[in-house]
């Protein structure tokens, strides 16, 4: 008796011939083997990610560079330093970054392939940026046209002999005026440091024990009353 094989000749007569049940599981089973390959062979192309992680600093003095720009290339997209002048950022391999901070030279760094390294995804850098010096041509400032014009304007300023005639004269001029600037104005750090340090010396002075009080003290109450006398205490 012969037997016939019905799978001989293209794979697509047989899946064609079995029942429909049957025929989906395979056709779901073969669209799955066919993602994984595909999936696969993708990730296996793709570039790896590399963490860059460093510091930017300058040239010459090699101190950090604080918020300088740190970007890629490829799609212009970046972070920028710390005030330390650290900064971390994920890149691909052969991925250009671009360093760039005002008053420095722009510098550039391509990813390397890492392969074989102990960390193949992580890479740490310390790229340095030069200063960039811009040389300007000489200017020169003439406060008048003509130095005849400065002759004329300087002999008719008409100065004073001095320094202290000039403040006498401004002193005569409004005294009130210059009273009133004088009440108005309040201490100065030099004297509020005087004030706090000679409190200060006499709260030591009683460390230890009780403050007396003035409320008995006869010199205090007569300090009081001319300051009564006086109007201190009236409202301006």
């Amino acid at each position: 008796m012969q037997c016939e094989i019905p799978w001989r000749g293209h794979p697509a007569s047989y899946l064609w011939s079995m029942p429909s049940l049957f025929r989906f599981a395979a056709l779901l089973l073969l669209t799955t083997a066919s993602s994984l390959v595909w999936s696969q062979t993708d990730s296996t192309d793709a570039p790896m990610v590399v963490q860059l992680t460093g510091v930017v600093v300058e040239g010459d003095s090699l101190g950090p560079v604080p918020f300088a720009t740190v970007y890629r290339s490829r799609d212009q997209r970046g972070t920028i330093t710390d005030e330390y002048g650290f900064f971390a950022i994920p890149a691909r391999v052969g991925d250009t970054i671009v360093f760039s901070a005002i008053g420095l030279n722009s510098g550039r760094l391509i990813v390397p392939d890492l392969t074989g390294q102990e960390m193949p995804d992580r890479m740490s850098v310390v790229q340095p940026l030069g200063r960039d010096t811009v040389m300007m041509d000489e200017a020169r400032i003439y406060p008048w046209p003509s130095r005849e014009r400065f002759k004329q304007e300087f002999l008719a300023l008409r100065l004073e002999a001095d320094a202290r005639e000039r403040a006498r004269r401004n002193l005569e001029f409004d005294p009130m005026a210059l009273y009133d600037r004088m009440a108005d104005m309040g201490s100065s750090p030099q004297e509020n440091f005087r004030v706090l340090q000679a409190r200060q010396a006499e709260m030591a002075g009683y460390q230890g024990g009780v403050m007396p009080v003035s409320l008995l003290n006869p010199a205090a109450w007569g300090q009081f009353i001319n300051a009564l006398r006086n109007g201190d205490y009236r409202k301006r």
